[in-house]
């Protein structure tokens, strides 16, 4: 005779204690995650705050050196360095500007002749409008001369004699006679700045 078996397919455990279980293993997976971000968190935090104090016990220092070296120097000195380097920048402005009309006399002197004398001489810079004029001086003269012949030929001595060479578009204007029968008459022309240059006759008059 066969035995007999039973089966059955009814769980003997309950499925609850599984799930439980399975709840209790991702609970504690969290808290692990949890703490090591807390822990990442305070470690930066810590390393920031102690960051923060060594910069600025270095900006404090540093400071500190920065007013003992400024004390190191007399503060009058300090003054009278800055004014003196004021003195000197203006001197140099100054100086740069300033014209030296020796060299058109001493050109004028070797050009002209000697039925030419001169009795008013002037002066004045270009105008910036003028785009003609704008970068050189202007000279304006006056004077007499032993006839007309003696105004041809100084004209043309100003521009074929070597000496007239720095003189730019000479005019002579305003011819007329006096009492005398001498010829009255106006000059203009002008000349490069670098011509009467300050600084340049200087070194060019200094002795070697």
């Amino acid at each position: 005779m066969e035995p007999n078996f039973q089966t059955s397919f009814i769980p003997k455990k309950p499925m609850v204690v599984e799930r439980a279980t399975s709840s209790k293993r991702s609970i504690g997976i969290l808290t692990i995650v949890s703490i090591f971000i807390l822990f990442t968190v305070l470690l930066v935090t810590g390393g920031l705050f102690f960051y923060k104090g060594v910069v600025g016990g270095s900006i404090t220092k540093m400071g500190n050196d920065l007013n003992l070296a400024k004390n190191r120097f007399e503060p009058s000195k300090i003054t009278e360095l800055q004014l003196l380097d004021k003195r000197l920048r203006a001197s140099s402005e100054i100086l740069s500007k300033h014209i030296a009309i020796t060299p058109v006399f001493n050109a004028l002197s070797a050009v002209t002749m000697q039925t030419i004398r001169y009795t008013k001489f002037s002066y004045s810079l270009g105008d910036e409008k003028d785009p003609k004029n704008a970068n050189k001086v202007i000279i304006r003269m006056s004077g007499a001369a032993v006839g007309y012949r003696s105004i041809a030929l100084q004209a043309d001595l100003f521009t074929t004699k070597e000496e007239g060479k720095n003189f730019i578009d000479p005019v002579f204007s305003n011819l007329t006679l006096d009492d005398k029968g001498n010829v009255l008459f106006d000059l203009e022309f002008s000349v490069d700045p670098s011509f009467v240059d300050y600084k340049q006759t200087l070194l060019t008059e200094s002795p070697v």
